[in-house]
Order: structure tokens, then sequence, then C-alpha cells
């Protein structure tokens, strides 16, 4: 590894904890391969997902953007016409956009295909469903979606555990695992989602329906985390799964969320 690389590797693990609560102290746990590579992988994700979340962009904008970046990833990314492709906005997008092409080039080159193929389908995918509105009306769209914007992060992890030491795992599983957290997030976030009017809920689905298809998804996640014999990567995927696991509870309960000595005493539990 070069020393710019060392340098980029350092900085990706700020960068990362400024972007993810839920991500940035497992990954920290991970050892130094797996950690420098979900580290790259994630914010590679993470760089997308900001455009599809811009709060300023207009929509024609996001979609042209995450096509555009989509094709690239397809291809042989050229940083050069990355940066000309977001240099008309790049006041306005955070750091983990505008560094993309340093997430990718610091991605171990044996894995770094998959990575960019799971991230150009999110893309395409965030890009389809920005351009309708988030309009979700039947439980298969709603499917479609959580599919595109987290059952992928499964996909790819998956990919990286077989890559690391062949740990095998189940890819429906392992979308379900992505589902169960991403559907956790919509229910913490539903008032706030509905003031900037987007509601991803299908047509005749109440807050019930949601947490069902979260608990049903919390399943599959526990199911794919029992496959998994290396005990740093079962302790990786513990983390997000017991967080979501428990915020469920706490907000079925009326909760907003846990507390923050409620989310540090379950990291120690795992960790100690």
């Amino acid at each position: 590894m070069t020393k710019q690389s060392k340098e980029i590797t350092r900085d990706a693990l700020r960068v990362l904890k400024e972007t993810s609560r839920t991500f940035y102290i497992p990954i920290t746990l991970l050892k130094p391969t797996l950690k420098n590579t979900i580290a790259s992988a994630y914010l590679c994700m993470r760089a997308i997902d900001e455009i599809e979340d811009h709060e300023v962009l207009a929509k024609e904008v996001k979609v042209s953007l995450l096509n555009q970046i989509s094709q690239m990833l397809k291809e042989q990314f050229e940083p050069k016409l990355y940066k000309e492709l977001i240099q008309p906005y790049e006041n306005l997008l955070p750091e983990v956009t505008i560094r993309l092409d340093e997430w990718l080039a610091i991605c171990p080159k044996d894995i770094l295909s998959k990575v960019k193929e799971s991230t150009a389908i999110m893309a395409s995918g965030m890009a389809k469903w920005v351009e309708k509105d988030f309009q979700i009306t039947t439980k298969e769209e709603f499917d479609e979606y959580t599919y595109y914007v987290a059952g992928l992060v499964g996909v790819m992890l998956s990919d990286i555990w077989k890559w690391y030491d062949g740990t095998e795992t189940d890819r429906d599983l392992a979308i379900g695992f992505g589902r169960a957290l991403q559907c956790v997030n919509i229910l913490r976030n539903q008032e706030e989602d509905a003031e900037r009017g987007v509601n991803f809920l299908p047509d005749h689905w109440s807050r019930d329906d949601l947490f069902k298809y979260a608990e049903k998804n919390l399943d599959f996640a526990k199911q794919y985390i029992e496959m998994i014999a290396n005990k740093n990567i079962t302790l990786f995927c513990n983390i997000p799964y017991k967080l979501a696991d428990k915020t469920l509870k706490v907000m079925k309960k009326g909760h907003e969320k846990m507390t923050r000595d409620e989310v540090n005493s379950i990291v120690s539990d795992l960790t100690d």
C-alpha cells in the first residue's frame, strides 16, 4: 500500500464515523484487511445514498447523476470523468460523495469488481425510485425499493466474506438482513419523512404492517448470522442486528429510539 493509499484509508474511517453511527463501530472491530475493505465498500454506497437523499438537488439532477455514476461503475471507472460530472454540484455534495473515486481506489483489486457491481445496481435502482418520487403502492414495490437501497448492501457483504476466507452465506437471507435494517430506519424516521412529503409504505399498510415486515426480515438476519463460522464476521453482523432488534422493541413501546446507554450496553455485551 502506498503512502497516499494509507492516508486515504485512515481518512476513510474518519469520514465513516461522520456518516454512519450504525456501521462505524462494527467496522472498526474487524481485522485489518476486512476493516479496510468494508470501510471502502460501505463509503462507496454511502456516496450515492447521499445523492438520493439530498434535500436541495433537483429530482432531475439526482436521476442524471445516479444513472451516470451507475454507468461509470460498470466500466473502467475514470476519476477525472467523475470529478467533471460532480463539479457543478460540488459545493452542495458532502465529502463522502465527492471522494467516491478515492474509496474505490483503496478497495482491494480482487474484490473491487463486486463492490462496483453492487454499487452500480444500487445507483440505477435509486435513480428509478427518485424518478417515481418514491411512490410505493404494493408490497412487491416495497420489496424492490428496499432491495436497491439496503438488500444490495447484504449482497455486497456476502461477496466480501466469500472473497476473504471462503465464508458462504445465503443471498436471500443477506437481502433480508439489509431490508430489516432499512425497515427499522423507515419506522424510526416516519414522521420526519412525512414532513418532507415522503411515505414509503405501500397502499393500505399501517405502521403495524411495517413492524411485521421488519420482524420477518430480522428473523432472516438471525438465520444469516447463524450460518457464519468466522467470529470476527459474526461480531460485525451481530452489532447492527442487535441494535435493530432492540430499536424495534423500543419503538413498539412508543419510544422514538434507544438511549445512548442502551446502545453502549448492547455493544459492550457483544465485545466483552
